[in-house]
């Protein structure tokens, strides 16, 4: 077999692949990380490539489409388009610094810890055991200790054993014994009762948030996020199993990704607290069902093909070793349960959080993001649905789009008859987020530069103000409005919102929306009946209800009837970290909820066309 050089800068890492090899699947087979949001299929400019040397092959398609015209002739292209046929020396996009993306976290409010039971199963005792005196005395050190705490030998792994004689003797005979449930967890030299801590993650498509709370009191001592590792294999779950199937390995690496970044917030989280790692004994992990999935080590490839059947669904309790998590390694790590394949438990998680079964009104939880989630009910009777959204709304398959990080044009305005915009920590804007293009959908709306069916109405820029005027144009064949031109607020490239960037918005609201809407249409509900619309989730908590609601991406209800209610998801899970009465109610709300299957539906392809459209005016 031909091989040939490739070279991958600035790491200056050269290897040798196979003659016509893709670029970006031979970095990524040597360890190489190139983020691909779109998971390769040339829908976004995140794995773009400079040639430095040797030949640059002819642009396709692709590149000319996602790069532009100024970006192809300075030698870019999309590394998953791109053949290696001769030696070649690229220079591969700098990741965005993920210190300066916006990821919510979570934290449990007073007045709610004041109305859960606070019990986190977690129990440490003191004890004293006499210890042998005489060598005649046929007994152990374990049969001394379980005929004290009241447990049998099957309740204690290997792990324990280890260190129960220095515990024993450390403090002649004095120690502290934990236990959750019937299982003994640690023995500890001395009285350390007071010391009992847990985290609660939130495994997103997205972003990962972990929190350490002290146990006895609900306190939040620490809290660590990062954006998903993963997202370098696709940012959409789709992706994410079309890479899993790919070959066996990379379940594994899609494993070890998530788990690696669990013990690097771990190892983060003790430095910032001054908790040893040993002190935690409690996890409770929430996630949709592809993250849940993958972190078990579990194929998540049925979840992606009809009909769609997770491998399991029950909640799940096994000790940290078995992941090889940084703490206690007989800590109890406590996943959530399921619901359905796309409904995971990252969507019991928003039940939890806001009641939403236990109320007799009425209400909506939405959970927009990558792989969105609707809820709809009350203490009668309550249905959930996918809304699988996809990353444009992250920025992804954007001209110029980007996650909410430093220089993401996140709000957007019209202020005397022009564009105005804002961006994350007031840097130069260098690219829009999803909040940004919303907003900027919802003002081209407003004015009449965007009809109702999402053209850009070129044809009747005469009509605009004059400034904005100018923004309306066609680059070739291609509607595109000018949201920011080179220089503007010290921006070093012109930002366009381009058509196909207000089609795949059409198609992520068009997806939420439908979402809403088919639910509604099931249970026989009008918006009038709607008490509450809830906006969970990362994205949901950052954007402006005003240009949501201009948009259609969520249900015409009045500005006093819809909250934010922060990062759910991750409530949810800090509420069963600190009381096993949640976590059991947890799963009996999972049992409750309907889950409604949108395409199976025969009125779905007709509310979901619809609902791409945008409201007139």
């Amino acid at each position: 077999m031909t091989t040939v050089a490739l070279t991958l800068l600035p790491e200056r890492r050269t290897l040798q692949v196979a003659h016509g090899a893709i670029i970006l699947a031979s970095a990524q087979a040597a360890g190489v990380d190139i983020t691909a949001t779109c998971g390769g299929r040339g829908r976004c400019t995140s794995c773009r490539v400079k040639f430095v040397s040797g030949a640059v092959p002819p642009p396709t398609v692709m590149d000319e489409l996602q790069l532009g015209d100024a970006l192809v002739r300075e030698g870019y292209r999309l590394s998953c388009q791109c053949r290696v046929v001769e030696p070649v020396d690229v220079l591969v996009a700098p990741p965005l610094d993920e210190r300066s993306f916006q990821i919510l976290g979570a934290r449990v409010p007073p007045e709610e810890l004041a109305r859960i039971e606070i019990d986190s199963g977690i129990r440490k005792e003191v004890v004293t055991i006499d210890l042998p005196k005489e060598e005649h005395r046929q007994t152990s050190d374990l049969e001394a200790l379980l005929a004290l705490v009241g447990r049998t030998t099957e309740d204690v792994s290997p792990e324990v054993l280890k260190t129960l004689p220095h515990a024993l003797r450390d403090h002649h005979g004095e120690i502290t014994v934990t236990t959750f449930g019937s299982r003994l967890l640690a023995v500890e030299p001395g009285d350390t009762s007071l010391l009992k801590f847990g985290l609660a993650v939130d495994i997103g498509t997205t972003s990962v948030v972990t929190t350490l709370m002290e146990l006895e009191s609900g306190e939040q001592l620490a809290a660590v996020s990062s954006l998903n590792p993963q997202a370098v294999f696709g940012a959409d779950l789709m992706s994410r199993i079309a890479f899993a199937q790919f070959n066996p390995g990379n379940l594994r690496k899609l494993q070890t990704r998530i788990i690696g970044l669990l013990n690097q917030h771990i190892e983060q989280i003790v430095r910032d607290s001054g908790v040893l790692a040993k002190w935690i004994y409690k996890v409770v992990i929430v996630g949709n069902t592809c993250m849940h999935h993958i972190l078990l080590g579990i194929d998540p490839s049925h979840v992606g093909l009809a009909p769609y059947a997770p491998v399991m669904r029950h909640p799940l309790v096994l000790p940290a070793r078995e992941l090889f998590l940084k703490v206690n390694p007989e800590a109890r790590v406590c996943l959530f349960p399921i619901v359905a394949g796309f409904v995971g438990a990252d969507a019991v998680g928003v039940a939890l959080a806001t009641r939403i079964a236990e109320t007799p009104d009425l209400r909506i939880a939405v959970d927009i993001g990558t792989n969105g989630e609707v809820l709809l009910g009350s203490r009668d009777r309550l249905w959930a649905c996918s809304a699988p959204a996809g990353p444009a709304l992250e920025g992804a398959q954007l001209r110029h789009g980007m996650r909410g990080a430093l220089g993401a044009i996140d709000r957007v305005w019209l202020e005397d008859g022009d564009l105005r915009v804002h961006t994350i920590g007031d840097a130069p804007a260098q690219g829009i987020c999803g909040s940004g293009v919303i907003d900027a959908i919802a003002v081209l709306l407003d004015t009449g530069a965007v009809d109702w069916m999402g053209l850009i109405a070129v044809e009747e820029r005469d009509r605009l103000p004059a400034p904005l005027r100018e923004r309306v144009g066609v680059r070739g064949e291609e509607r595109v409005v000018i949201l920011v031109r080179p220089g503007e607020g010290d921006a070093p490239r012109e930002i366009l919102l381009t058509q196909d960037d207000i089609r795949q918005v059409q198609l992520c609201k068009g997806a939420i929306a439908s979402g809403t809407a088919m639910l509604q249409r099931i249970a026989g509900v009008a918006p009038e009946q709607v008490s509450e619309l809830m906006l969970a989730g990362g994205f949901g908590n950052y954007l402006s209800i005003r240009s949501a609601l201009r948009i259609g991406l969520i249900p015409p209800l009045p500005a006093s009837r819809i909250r934010y209610v922060g990062n759910a998801a991750a409530l949810g899970a800090q509420l069963a970290l600190m009381s096993e009465a949640e976590r059991a109610r947890a799963d009996r709300i999972a049992r409750r909820i309907e889950h409604v299957s949108l395409a199976a539906h025969p009125d779905f392809q007709d509310v979901f066309v619809d609902c791409m459209n945008f409201p007139r005016a």
